[in-house]
C-alpha cells in the first residue's frame, strides 16, 4: 500500500507560489499605468475672461415723419348683380355677357323680346296725341268764351263759364300721357341690357331662350376701374395721423413690396368698428398706375404728423419679448422696453429714452444677454 502523505504540502506550496506571482504582476501593471498616464498642466491666473464682442449702432434722437401702415382688401366700387327690368324671352346673349369677359360701359349683354313693349310705346304715343287734341279743343273753347263775354261787355260769372276746369284737365291729361310714353320707351330700351359700368363678368345667370321676369338675375358684374379700400387703425395709430385725413393721399404696396400707386382718403374716423374696436379709413382708387386685382390684400401706408425726440432702428434690434439692449459708456448691457411708435420699411421708430444720447444699440441681441453684463462694443458694418 502506497504512502500519500507528502502530496498535501506540495499542493499547498504551489498555491502560495501562484498567489505571489499574481500580486507581483498586479503591482507591475499599477506602476506602468502611473508612468504612462497623461498629465494636463493647469495654470492659475487672476485675469478675467475677455468680454464678448457685440455689434452696435450709434443713434441720436431726432424728428421723424410718422408712417402708419395697415393691410386691407381691395374691393371694386361697383359690384352688382344685374337683373332684368322687363319680362320676356331672351333672344340673344352677346359675347360681353359671358363669364370672364370684360365689358366696357354700354356694351350689349342681352336682348329680350320687345314686341309687347313696342306695342305699348305705340299705344302711349296715340294716347299722347289724343290728349294734345283734347287740349287744343279745350283752349279753343276758352278762347271763344272769353271773346263772347268781351263782345257782350259782361263779366264771366265763374271759371266754368270760360271752360277753365276743362282746360286744366286737358293739360293734366297731356302730362300724364307724356309720362306714360316715357315709361313705355324706357321699358322698350330695357329690352336691350347693356353694361352700366366697365367691369368683368364674374357670373352669368341667364341663358339663351330663357324666359325671364322683371327682377330675375342676369349676371354679376364687378368694376375694374374704380376700387375702394376700408382699412382699420388702432386708436394709437389714429393719433399719429395728420388731421383732418379727408382728401389726403396714401401709398399702396403689394405684399411683395411693389408700389401700386396712390389712393385718396374719402372719409375716416367718426366711429369705432363694433367687432375690432378700431377706427376705419375709407379710401378710393381710380385708374391705378399698376394693374391691381379686386380681392387682393394690399398694404396701405398713411403719412402722419411729425414726431420729435425719436429713434429709428432696424427691426432686428427689437427682441421677441419687446426689449432693446443698450451698451453704456462702461461697456455694460442695459435692457429697456421702448414704446414703438410705428414701423415702416424694415425699421422701427421708438420714443427716445431719457437722456441726450447718442446711444449704442446692440444690432443683433442674443438670448444670452444679461443686464449688467460686460461686453466689447464693435461698430456694425453697413
Amino acid at each position: 500500500m502506497a504512502n500519500t502523505t507528502p502530496k498535501a504540502p506540495v499542493r499547498r506550496g504551489r498555491q502560495w507560489l501562484w498567489l505571489a506571482v499574481s500580486v507581483a504582476v498586479l503591482a507591475a501593471v499599477v506602476l506602468l499605468l502611473f508612468e504612462t498616464e497623461d498629465t494636463a498642466d493647469v495654470t492659475r491666473t487672476a485675469a478675467p475672461p475677455p468680454a464678448p464682442a457685440v455689434s452696435v449702432i450709434a443713434v441720436s434722437p431726432g424728428p421723424a415723419r410718422a408712417v402708419v401702415s395697415a393691410y386691407a382688401e381691395l374691393r371694386p366700387r361697383w359690384d352688382a348683380e344685374l337683373r332684368s327690368a322687363v319680362s320676356g324671352r331672351i333672344l340673344a346673349v352677346h359675347g360681353g355677357a359671358l363669364a370672364g369677359a370684360r365689358a366696357a360701359e354700354g356694351t350689349p349683354l342681352f336682348s329680350i323680346e320687345k314686341t309687347r313693349y313696342e306695342t305699348a310705346v305705340a299705344a302711349a304715343e296715340l294716347s299722347l296725341e289724343q290728349a294734345r287734341l283734347s287740349l287744343l279743343q279745350a283752349r279753343n273753347k276758352v278762347t271763344v268764351a272769353q271773346r263772347q263775354f268781351a263782345r257782350d261787355g259782361a263779366s264771366p260769372p265763374n271759371d266754368l263759364a270760360l271752360h277753365l276746369p276743362q282746360l286744366r284737365i286737358a293739360e293734366r291729361n297731356v302730362a300724364a300721357a307724356k309720362a306714360q310714353l316715357q315709361t313705355a320707351q324706357r321699358d322698350l330700351a330695357d329690352c336691350e341690357v347693356t353694361a352700366p359700368f366697365s367691369g368683368f363678368v364674374t357670373r352669368r345667370l341667364a341663358s339663351l331662350g330663357q324666359t325671364v321676369n322683371a327682377g330675375d338675375p342676369l349676371l354679376q358684374l364687378a368694376d375694374d376701374r374704380q376700387f375702394e379700400i376700408t382699412a382699420g387703425l388702432s386708436q394709437e395709430d389714429w393719433k399719429l395721423l395728420q388731421q383732418p385725413v379727408t382728401g389726403q393721399m396714401a401709398e399702396l404696396y403689394h405684399r411683395n413690396g411693389q408700389p401700386l400707386g396712390q389712393a385718396r382718403i374719402r372719409q375716416g374716423g367718426g366711429f369705432l368698428d363694433q367687432k375690432t374696436r378700431q377706427m376705419r379709413i375709407f379710401l378710393e382708387v381710380t385708374d391705378p398706375q399698376q394693374a391691381v386685382l379686386a380681392g387682393d390684400f394690399l398694404r396701405v401706408a398713411l403719412r402722419g404728423r411729425e414726431l420729435s425726440s425719436t429713434l429709428t432702428l432696424p427691426e432686428g434690434t427689437l427682441t421677441r419679448a419687446g426689449h432693446i439692449w443698450l451698451v453704456d459708456g462702461a461697456g455694460l448691457l442695459q435692457r429697456i422696453t421702448p414704446r414703438v411708435l410705428f414701423r415702416h420699411g424694415g425699421n422701427i421708430t421708438i420714443a427716445a429714452p431719457d437722456g441726450t444720447g447718442p446711444w449704442l444699440v446692440a444690432r443683433t441681441p442674443l438670448a444670452s444677454f444679461l443686464p449688467g453684463q460686460r461686453v466689447s462694443p464693435k461698430p456694425a458694418e453697413g
